[in-house]
């Protein structure tokens, strides 16, 4: 009888991870079809489900006539700055707030969280006219700067998590040997750090590579715009191209992809260290 069950219950959960699978497949699947029809296949009727013949013409479309290439390079340039300096920030106040005691401690990491619980286009008037009173509207330098500022708080939470789950007898033996507490944490505490440093990055990269109501108010003019605001504007009153916008949620969609691919065993390693205490 416990035999049937097991059998019984492994069948159950292979057919729920199935359909969950094709649940959360089947739209990948069903843009990156889209996007390889003709133009005028889009919407032929009866649907199909996987076309006769393949075009590229929407991604040709997308960098003859939507300048998909500019708005590329703009979101690899924006999210790789401000993910990578947001990082290097929020390490080194999560090793202060993971390492040292002070007054304000506890207001600072709720304030941190609090942050988290507002949704950001609240502040979008506010932030406007100050990034206008800055010169920084449709400025690639301040949108990092707001994407930065955007990120630090729960990024700056998850690490210090991280840097508690690190034993403080490996930086006092560093610096008894002569490392100073910079020297410490560079070359001794990093290095242990890397999954959870590589799991901060991808958070950070992640949220300003999909961001959109930031980048559609203070991106303008074409020539500063990012991905996000260019499938934006793939809808108009009357229309949407779906097969351009098709295209272009494909090549948006596979950097973070291939991100994940290369990353994904320092992610595991980075949030499963951070989720327990040592």
């Amino acid at each position: 009888m416990i035999d049937k069950e097991s059998a019984a219950g492994r069948v159950t959960r292979i057919l729920f991870l199935t359909l969950w699978l094709v649940i959360t497949v089947f739209p990948l699947y069903w843009i990156t079809i889209t996007s390889l029809k003709d133009p005028g296949d889009v919407f032929s009727y009866p649907i199909a489900y996987w076309p006769e013949s393949f075009s590229l013409e929407n991604y040709a479309g997308l960098f003859e006539d939507a300048e998909f290439g500019v708005y590329l390079t703009n979101s690899l340039v924006v999210a790789t700055v401000a993910g990578v300096t947001a990082t290097a920030i929020s390490m080194l106040s999560g090793y202060v707030l993971a390492r040292f005691e002070f007054r304000t401690k506890t207001a600072v990491l709720m304030a941190a969280l609090v942050t988290q619980m507002i949704p950001g286009f609240i502040a979008l008037g506010p932030l406007y006219l100050l990034m206008t009173d800055l010169r920084l509207v449709d400025n690639r330098f301040g949108l990092v700067l707001v994407y930065v500022a955007m990120c630090i708080p729960f990024c700056t939470v998850m690490l210090r998590g991280f840097f508690e789950n690190i034993p403080d007898a490996l930086e006092e033996a560093a610096m008894i040997d002569g490392l100073s507490r910079l020297g410490a944490l560079f070359r001794v505490l990093l290095p242990v750090m890397r999954p959870g440093i590589t799991a901060a990055f991808i958070f950070n990269f992640v949220n300003c590579w999909n961001e959109l109501f930031l980048s559609v108010t203070l991106m303008n003019s074409d020539e500063n715009k990012t991905i996000p605001t260019a499938l934006n504007g793939f809808i108009s009153s009357f229309n949407i191209d779906w097969g351009s916008m098709s295209a272009a949620a494909v090549l948006t969609i596979l950097p973070t992809m291939v991100l994940f691919a290369f990353a994904s065993k320092h992610i595991v390693q980075g949030l499963t260290s951070g989720a327990v205490r040592g």
